[in-house]
């Protein structure tokens, strides 16, 4: 009995160790992670109530019922090493009865679990005072607007910093927190410390945070890297908090579900917002950085400019911002070429099938009056590090933007390096962006020169403390400009509640703004204002820029001018013609929308 019950102990702690580092290594959440303290605690409550039945039951084996009283002594004595009750002379003394051989080894190993016992103990104590701790503070900021992230990790945690350098007294709330022994999440939890922030044990659909004053901003944010979970919480905190006032929700997600999800729940009063941090990033990019694109655009014997733009890459990234350039290089007195590499065989398959009638011969380098201009091209199967690449790049001899974006910090700053070296040895100087996400490194590469004092000229954007800002995020300059862009034509819930019309926004106040600055007549007054030659050059530039941008979302010709042929659900639109063919009511449609 006495090797059988030993084996059985060791072996239950054993196999649950083993099973425990298994799914530490492996990509469990961590709340798979957490309950296996709870299975740990377990293994240690069997391990140590078969070590006990030997010790209690041989000094009375000869008695009547001795197995049931020692199963039952064993229990006992088993939660009490939990509590750090149970004195080691109970144990001593059924080892009385224990074989010369395995004595030493019983003394040992029944001495481990009682070490072990009440430090579980002690850590369980110590993670409920923690929460409570936490719930007493967040009941104590009753009367100051709270910021709650669902998950602590690096982008929540820029976006909590940036929140905090604006606004000293928000309170800071992180949701699924853990207190594990990896070496990145204490990192994490030390910052979040530093920032004062609450955290939570619990999911964020666990913690009620109704308790909060109704006149104060709860803001919640979906942010893990489960873009779908991020999606099920944010459409669970829609139905739970959709009657409070003063309640908004900021979920990240890129996935197409979640738009179409977010449309269905306009019942609530809730603002909410899908945050797409590709779009996003490149929306700010043209609206704040734009005119880099116009500036370096080349003279050519025509009179007009020629703006040359390189994309490498064509992921999510790369392919919005080929999506984007179509329509934002709408500009009198601009031609606009694009040239797009992947890696991928079916990159230009791909796109063409996201924006056919973009790609189409019909439009796609062909010149038709009061029509979107522009020549596109995707060159698919290109490895940015072989020679057929090299030799395809130094095709293009008046490059004047180039976009890095290869989904990797390492391989975006190797290629745009490479970029400059090749474009150098052509004479030509265009402007090169590169998509970093690590702040440290991107600060660190600013300005970066190489030995000979020469500036590698590399614009180093999308780094994560530049993304995950509170001026971008919750209180977006460019949103604001959307907004009012909208209202000339919508009401304002219509813009929080449908992609559709937010984007579509978006893409008018970027056009808007760099239209101004390059100086087109008329853009930069009223409607009512316009001379009738103004008016007229406002129209077609608009009506060019929306049948652009309504293809790089995937719309085509309804087939007819016939309103009623318009289908979104297909993506059909009657008005995506030449602006001659337009009604008069339309054009004029598009000074309204195309104006201050």
């Amino acid at each position: 009995m006495w090797l059988i019950c030993l084996i059985i102990s060791i072996s239950a702690l054993v196999l649950m160790g083993a099973i425990s580092i298994a799914v530490n290594n492996s990509n469990y959440t961590k709340k798979h992670r957490f309950k296996l303290l709870w299975a740990f605690c377990g293994a240690v409550l069997i391990a140590a109530v078969v070590m006990f039945i030997p010790i209690h039951y041989m000094p009375v084996a000869s008695v009547r019922g001795a197995g049931w009283r020692a199963f039952l002594l064993s229990v006992f004595n088993s939660i009490q090493i939990f509590m750090g009750g149970c004195e080691f002379g109970v144990i001593k003394e059924g080892l009385a009865f224990c074989p010369n051989n395995l004595y030493m080894l019983y003394q040992i190993w029944s001495a481990i679990l009682l070490i072990i016992a009440p430090i579980l103990t002690f850590s369980f104590v110590l993670s409920m005072l923690k929460n409570i701790f936490a719930y007493i503070r967040y009941y104590g900021s009753f009367f100051k607007d709270v910021y709650v992230f669902s998950e602590l990790n690096d982008r929540s945690l820029a976006l909590a910093n940036n929140i905090r350098s604006n606004s000293k007294k928000a309170v800071i709330v992180f949701t699924d927190v853990f207190g594990e022994n990896e070496e990145s999440m204490f990192e994490l939890i030390e910052e979040a410390k530093k920032l004062r922030a609450i955290c939570f044990k619990e999911d964020i659909l666990v913690i009620n945070f109704k308790r909060h004053y109704s006149k104060k901003t709860i803001s919640f944010f979906t942010i893990g890297i489960d873009e779908t979970e991020n999606l099920n919480q944010g459409l669970k905190l829609i139905e739970r908090y959709k009657q409070r006032e003063n309640t908004n929700l900021y979920i990240f997600s890129t996935n197409v579900e979640s738009e179409l999800l977010l449309c269905s729940t306009d019942d609530s009063v809730v603002k909410v917002r899908r945050i797409n941090e590709v779009q996003s990033l490149i929306n700010r990019v043209l609206y704040e950085r734009g005119q880099t694109i116009f500036d370096s655009a080349r003279e050519n014997d025509e009179g007009t400019k020629d703006i040359s733009a390189v994309v490498i890459g064509m992921g999510r990234h790369g392919t919005e911002m080929v999506k984007a350039l179509s329509w934002f290089g709408q500009m009198d007195g601009y031609n606009l070429e694009i040239n797009a590499f992947d890696k991928d065989p079916l990159a230009e398959e791909k796109f063409m099938a996201l924006a056919p009638e973009l790609m189409s011969d019909e439009y796609n380098g062909v010149a038709v009056d009061g029509e979107a201009c522009y020549k596109i091209t995707v060159h698919p199967g290109f490895d940015v590090e072989s020679i057929s690449f090299v030799k395809e790049i130094h095709k293009i001899t008046n490059a004047t933007y180039v976009l890095v974006a290869l989904g990797n910090d390492e391989a975006n700053i190797r290629t745009a390096v490479n970029l400059r070296m090749y474009f150098e040895r052509m004479k030509i100087h265009p402007v090169i962006q590169a998509i970093i996400y690590n702040t440290q490194q991107k600060n660190a590469l600013m300005g970066v020169k190489n030995f000979k004092g020469q500036d590698y000229d590399i614009d180093f954007i999308g780094d994560r403390e530049a993304i995950y800002a509170m001026d971008v995020i919750i209180d977006s300059e460019l949103e604001q400009d959307a907004l009012q862009r909208h209202l000339k034509w919508g009401k304002e819930d219509d813009f929080w509640n449908y992609e559709y019309n937010y984007r579509s926004s978006i893409a008018s106040a970027i056009h808007m703004k760099a239209r101004v600055e390059r100086g087109i007549p008329g853009a930069n007054k009223a409607e009512a204002e316009l001379s009738d030659e103004e008016r007229h050059i406002i129209e077609v530039l608009e009506h060019k820029r929306w049948n652009a941008y309504m293809r790089s979302e995937g719309y085509i010709f309804s087939g007819s001018n016939d309103k009623n042929s318009r289908n979104d659900l297909a993506k059909m639109h009657h008005d995506l013609v030449d602006f001659s063919s337009l009604t008069e009511e339309e054009k004029r449609k598009d000074s309204s929308v195309g104006t201050k």
